[in-house]
């Protein structure tokens, strides 16, 4: 990896870190609160490309895994990704790599402002929402034992947050790319 890739990675790393510690809102009735997270592995996905987005997700996760208080609420350690949250933790990786995908493929070929926005978006929302939820819904209905129809059912009340942050992090990647490419190397 080039040096420059490095310090991408590194610094998407740092920014996950970042959003993860602005404090997190505890909901009633679900043990997984709302946090930034996401939002820093869709920017990842979107501005760096699958594979460097992935990986800097991964860094955030080896940091919180080797016991740095990166999480939200100032967790970390291995315990964080065997309790509710985990599942969706992991599914931060996919998610990036996938959104990463889907924006070289949709926004990378689109033509104009509003298609690489648009395309964007539907990278940002398909992995940085979809994926980490296939990957964070069936792990909390294991680890809380509530079945998975209702833990689909209590993180509904996440998706217009995260259809937020997704917007949020097209419009940033879009305007970024004109001016900066990075998710094409």
């Amino acid at each position: 990896m080039k040096s420059n890739n490095t310090v991408l990675v590194a610094l998407f790393a740092a920014l996950i870190v970042v959003l993860s510690l602005i404090p997190p809102i505890p909901l009633p009735g679900i043990p997984v609160p709302i946090t930034l997270q996401t939002l820093g592995a869709m920017l990842a996905g979107a501005m760096l490309g699958p594979g460097r987005g992935a990986l800097a997700c991964l860094l955030y996760l080896a940091l919180a895994a080797i016991g740095l208080p990166v999480l939200p609420g100032g967790r970390g350690g291995l315990g964080a990704f065997f309790g509710p949250t985990g599942g969706f933790l992991v599914g931060l990786v996919a998610g990036a790599f996938v959104t990463g995908w889907l924006a070289r493929r949709l926004a990378g070929r689109a033509t104009g402002f509003g298609g690489q926005l648009a395309g964007a978006a539907i990278a940002c929302v398909l992995g940085g929402i979809a994926v980490v939820y296939a990957f964070g819904v069936p792990w909390l209905a294991t680890v809380t034992k509530m079945g998975l129809a209702k833990a689909a059912t209590a993180v509904v009340v996440f998706v217009p947050g995260d259809l937020i942050k997704a917007a949020l992090a097209a419009w940033v990647a879009t305007r970024v790319e004109r001016v900066w490419p990075m998710r094409g190397q």
